[in-house]
């Protein structure tokens, strides 16, 4: 049963859990694959491949001390819910905001919520620059989040508007990190924010180079940020001095 091979996996990763967090996590995945034959939602579609890459990378956050209890937590560009929405069935003190420009992701998201019994997610349509500039997500966040999503440049502009200040955004990266922090730590500091010391974060047995890098929100960000969609992508910030 895939339950078991979850259950495992937990284990073995050093990952705490609630006993009913198997058999959500079952439905998850079951769903996902149903879905994912018919709609393009992950290109992972292999049962161990899905329990290690989607389930445990981003479970692996809470072998740390990165999100406190009762946290507000917005994943930015969540997809098919990673890392947001196992996050809020691992953690149901926490209030999760899932946000993504495709409808149908979320539709896929909403059904995952009802089957698996998960009440504590918001689910929201709106492109990253476009949901920062809505008072109710302005700078609201105890935690955003995204992975693999953009460059770490392009994260920060995404990402540090939805936090309030003394929170953090958390970027799930991966080898790519070490070439992005120059770049990363301008911008961050243009959107009022300060990188810390990335924290490893293996998956038991798979040899990835899997790292959350954390982003204190010192001071507000400057109104004029985020920039319109397309064009944190298209002209990242920091990538030039005065960005």
């Amino acid at each position: 049963m895939n339950q078991d091979r979850i259950s495992e996996a937990l284990k073995r990763n050093g990952i705490p859990y609630t006993p009913e967090l198997p058999e959500k996590l079952e439905v998850y995945l079951d769903l996902l694959q149903e879905w994912n034959a018919r709609m393009d939602l992950t290109s992972v579609a292999e049962t161990d491949e899905v329990i290690d890459r989607h389930f445990m990378d981003s479970l692996a956050v809470l072998r740390t001390e990165l999100i406190p209890r009762n946290a507000g937590l917005i994943d930015v560009g969540t997809g098919a819910g990673f890392p947001g929405m196992v996050l809020a069935i691992a953690r149901p003190d926490l209030f999760v905001t899932l946000m993504d420009s495709q409808q149908k992701r979320l539709n896929f998201l909403e059904t995952v919520a009802g089957k698996a019994g998960i009440e504590n997610v918001t689910l929201v349509h709106a492109r990253a620059e476009e949901g920062a500039r809505k008072g109710i997500h302005r700078e609201q966040y105890d935690i955003a989040a995204a992975r693999a999503l953009a460059p770490l440049n392009v994260l920060c502009e995404y990402l540090l508007p939805y936090v309030r200040v003394g929170g953090y955004a958390l970027c799930w990266k991966g080898p790519s990190l070490q070439g992005e922090l120059e770049a990363g730590r301008r911008a961050a500091r243009l959107l009022g924010g300060r990188l810390e010391m990335p924290v490893c974060c293996p998956v038991e047995g798979r040899e990835w180079d899997h790292r959350i890098l954390p982003i204190r929100k010192t001071e507000k960000t400057a109104g004029q940020y985020p920039r319109k969609p397309g064009i944190p992508k298209a002209k990242p910030l920091g990538e030039q001095k005065g960005g």
